[in-house]
């Protein structure tokens, strides 16, 4: 690999994902504070279906009137339940709202890199079954261990253990993810501990950007 193309590689975003009950959004908030430029995935996927929004009126007319709130705004809820029991309606849902979640992702990525030195941090849930790690400079994984997982899990949504476990073995296993993580971020011990790692990662992308500027 040239030099141009090592300088190209350290400044694409880097992504940050996790597993149900790992922990992940609040290692995306110490980030955040630390000074990174966070691209929230879900946060652009829940602003995309708002009234008003194409992708709103795309989906309407497709899945109809019946998925509405009172106040025009879709039943996410509804619609939820349509698209898990019909694995076809989903990809449909996917196929509207993806291209705008990834045009918008697009336009923040490129704000952000107006300003010189900024790390630049795509916050993705999906970010490894979606295949988009693949074009990311590092993949941070914030990691717990499965026990751990189904303890919080437990406690955050009030659900028993099968409930839990059901729920964190729908999804690839966090153990998994970790082949394709560059950066691990342990979140299994306490809060001071976890904020310790985020400053050492953060500081880590900031000098690997101030490098290439």
């Amino acid at each position: 690999m040239t030099d141009k193309e090592k300088a190209k590689q350290k400044q694409a975003p880097v992504g940050l994902t996790g597993s149900i009950a790992t922990g992940k959004s609040t290692v995306s908030k110490m980030l955040a504070e630390l000074g990174a430029v966070i691209i929230d995935a879900d946060k652009i996927a829940f602003d995309a279906v708002l009234k008003g929004k194409p992708a709103c009126r795309k989906i309407i007319d497709y899945f109809g009137e019946c998925i509405l709130q009172g106040n025009g705004e879709i039943n996410r809820k509804a619609l939820g339940d349509i698209i898990f029991s019909d694995p076809d309606k989903k990809q449909v849902l996917n196929s509207i709202v993806h291209p705008e979640v990834f045009s918008e992702m697009g336009k923040q990525i490129n704000e952000a890199e107006k300003k010189p030195g900024r790390v630049i941090i795509l916050d993705v849930p999906l970010l490894i079954e979606s295949g988009m790690h693949n074009g990311m400079s590092d993949v941070i994984l914030v990691y717990a261990p499965e026990d751990i997982q189904i303890e919080r899990l437990m406690a955050r949504d009030n659900i028993d253990r099968a409930s839990a476990m059901a729920r964190i073995r729908s999804q690839m296993p966090v153990d998994e993810k970790r082949n394709y993580a560059t950066i691990v971020i342990d979140n299994s011990l306490s809060v001071k501990e976890t904020y310790g790692q985020a400053i050492k990662v953060f500081d880590m992308l900031k000098n690997r950007c101030a490098e290439v500027d």
